[in-house]
């Protein structure tokens, strides 16, 4: 379907707006040791379009990407960026995170210290 629309707006030059990246969707998963993010961001080079930042509490995730087409009459060029922020748990270690890049799949970890005091438990009275 996409070739043949691909090859009708190339007829009437013009050409159908498509998104470059979707909104970073993030999968997350907690334990006693450590917080692990994990985002769907296939195609990019992590070296040159991906930039990961956590200060004071909150990690943030940009993505750009630089695109050129070219077709029969015209060569196109795309380029478009996505950022997206979570707050970090507040026991997060934020010197020792870490990330890696396998196969389209940003993969973010982040170590916990010692769990947080849960607080004191305050009884409630009934008079």
């Amino acid at each position: 379907m996409t070739r043949w629309l691909g090859d009708m707006t190339d007829w009437f030059e013009v050409d159908l707006p498509r998104p470059l990246l979707p909104a970073i969707r993030f999968e997350d998963k907690i334990s006693a040791e450590e917080y692990v993010l994990r985002a769907e961001l296939p195609g990019l080079d992590p070296e040159k379009d991906v930039q990961i930042t956590a200060l004071h509490g909150v990690l943030t995730v940009k993505a750009e990407r630089h695109e050129e087409e070219a077709s029969r009459h015209r060569s196109d060029f795309r380029y478009g960026s996505v950022q997206r922020s979570v707050r970090l748990p507040a026991n997060a270690d934020e010197p020792r995170i870490t990330a890696s890049y396998r196969k389209g799949i940003l993969e973010i970890t982040v170590p916990l210290t010692a769990p947080l005091d849960t607080g004191t438990t305050i009884t409630v009275r009934t008079e």
